[in-house]
């Protein structure tokens, strides 16, 4: 299955303002919604100077992620979100690898994150590393500050 999605899955920057509007759509619902944040947690300050990235399937938004820069080294991926009936279907992996992309092209380093403790095995096979324990969302989501280097990355 995982091989016939990837000849319809397409992985892009985001541009529209319907494409922002389903996105944020998906980060609320997906990230904050499940603890009763309220609409518009889903963003923050940074979104006017990040690079947004959706995975669609089927003319449909089934994932999202964001990259920013941190300086000129390091950018940090945030709001990582893939609806519950694809996850575990590479779709995540794929955006991530299209981030790491992006992030070498603009010349970053490292990539730093921070993982929900549920998702640290993910991001571990992709090659993130812990660095240290994070803070606890909403006092019960524990994450980990993760960091993969880019140089020389495939």
């Amino acid at each position: 299955m995982v091989n016939i999605m990837e000849d319809k899955l397409i992985i892009q920057k985001a541009a529209s303002k319907e494409e922002f509007e389903a996105l944020y759509d998906l980060r609320w619902r997906l990230l904050r919604k499940p603890w009763n944040q309220p609409k518009g947690s889903e963003k923050d300050e940074r979104e006017d100077e990040s690079y947004s990235f959706i995975a669609i399937l089927d003319n449909k938004i089934i994932g999202t992620a964001r990259l920013h820069k941190n300086n000129e080294k390091e950018g940090q991926i945030r709001y990582l979100a893939v609806e519950k009936e694809y996850q575990k279907m590479d779709i995540g992996k794929n955006l991530m690898k299209k981030i790491e992309m992006h992030a070498i092209n603009l010349g970053l380093e490292s990539v730093i994150l921070n993982a929900r403790k549920t998702a640290e095995n993910f991001f571990k096979k992709l090659g993130y590393k812990v660095i240290r324990k994070g803070h606890t969302l909403f006092n019960e989501i524990e994450h980990y500050v993760m960091r993969k280097s880019l140089i020389n990355a495939n």
